[in-house]
C-alpha cells in the first residue's frame, strides 16, 4: 500500500494537504511498513491478515516470508484477476512485493510481473527478496502510479491493492492502467472508498492521507473514474477489512469507509465489447 503523488489533479477534493507534505508522509510510513513492520500503524501489517482478506496460505507459502511480513494490502483481487501462465501482469504501488510475487506463481516461468513503486524502501526490501528468491520474471521499478514507465498496451492484468486511495489524482490513475493494458486486458483492484463524501477536517490532515482514508474516493465516483478512462466495471465485492487506531475507525465509521474489490475489462475496440 505505498505509492503515488501528483501536484494536478482532475478529480474533485474538497481540501487536500500541501502534496509535498503528503508525498514526505507516505514515504516515511511505507519505509517503517518496509523496514519495520512489528511497529504500530492505523492498520494491520502481515500474513495474518493476507489470510483473513482470502490469500491462500499454500500461495502465501511459495512468496517471500519478508515481502508477507509488510503486506498491507486492505483486500484480496486476484481471484477476480484470474491470471494465467503467460500473462503479463502490472501491480500499482507493489510495496514489498507479495502481490507481485503471488502474480509471478499464477504466471510462471513464461509470464512476466512488473511492480511499480516510489518509496525507495519498500523497492530495495523487493529487490532483494526477488534476487534472493530467484524471482527472475519480477521486476520492480520505481515511479508513480500517475505516470506509469510502462508502454502503452504492454500488459494483460493490472493489478493494485489499498493504493489508489492515496494518489489525489485517481482520474489519471485509471487512464494510465486503461493506456497499458492490452485490449480486453483486465484490472483487478482492492481498494477503500467511502459511503459518504469526506469533509474538510479529514481531507486536509496529510496522516490519515497517509494511512488511506482522506483519500479514498465515494464508491459512485470511484467505479465512474474507472469507466471515464474506457474500462468497464464487471464486478465489485467488500472486503473484511477495519482499521486499528481508534481515530481512524471513528473516521472510518462516521463516513463508511469500507474496502471493496474491483474487477474491469478493457473493451478490445473502442466503445466495443470485450
Amino acid at each position: 500500500m505505498t505509492e503515488p503523488l501528483s501536484s494536478s489533479t482532475t478529480e474533485p477534493l474538497t481540501r487536500a494537504p500541501d502534496v509535498r507534505e503528503l508525498e514526505t508522509k507516505v514515504k516515511d510510513l511505507y519505509r517503517q511498513v518496509a523496514t519495520a513492520p512489528d511497529g504500530a500503524f492505523h492498520f494491520e501489517l502481515g500474513r495474518p491478515l493476507a489470510e483473513r482478506l482470502g490469500y491462500p496460505a499454500a500461495v502465501l507459502d511459495g512468496i517471500p516470508a519478508e515481502a508477507v511480513e509488510s503486506f498491507a494490502g486492505v483486500g484480496h483481487a486476484l481471484d477476480l484477476a484470474a491470471l494465467q501462465p503467460g500473462e503479463r501482469v502490472l501491480d500499482l504501488g507493489s510495496g514489498s512485493g507479495t502481490d507481485v510475487f503471488c502474480a509471478a506463481l499464477a504466471v510462471g516461468r513464461a509470464g512476466r510481473v512488473i511492480g511499480v513503486d516510489f518509496t525507495p524502501a519498500q523497492l530495495d526490501k523487493a529487490r532483494r527478496l526477488a534476487h534472493d528468491g530467484g524471482f527472475d520474471r519480477v521486476e520492480f521499478r520505481e515511479g508513480r502510479i500517475e505516470e506509469l514507465p510502462v508502454a502503452d498496451t504492454e500488459v494483460d492484468c493490472v493489478i493494485s491493492n489499498g493504493v489508489i486511495n492515496l494518489s489525489p489524482d485517481k482520474q489519471r490513475v485509471f487512464t494510465e492502467a486503461a493506456r497499458v493494458l492490452r485490449p480486453g486486458g483486465r484490472l483487478a483492484v482492492a481498494d477503500l472508498v467511502t459511503e459518504r463524501p469526506l469533509g474538510d477536517a479529514i481531507t486536509a490532515q496529510a496522516d490519515l492521507w497517509a494511512s488511506c482514508i482522506a483519500g479514498a474516493a465515494q464508491e459512485d465516483t470511484y467505479r465512474h473514474m474507472i469507466e471515464t478512462a474506457g474500462l468497464r466495471v464487471e464486478r465489485t465485492r467488500p472486503n473484511p477489512y477495519d482499521f486499528l487506531s481508534e481515530r481512524a475507525r471513528n473516521a472510518s465509521a462516521r463516513y463508511g469507509v469500507k474496502s471493496i474489490s474491483l474487477l474491469a475489462v478493457k473493451p478490445r475496440t473502442p466503445g466495443g465489447v470485450s
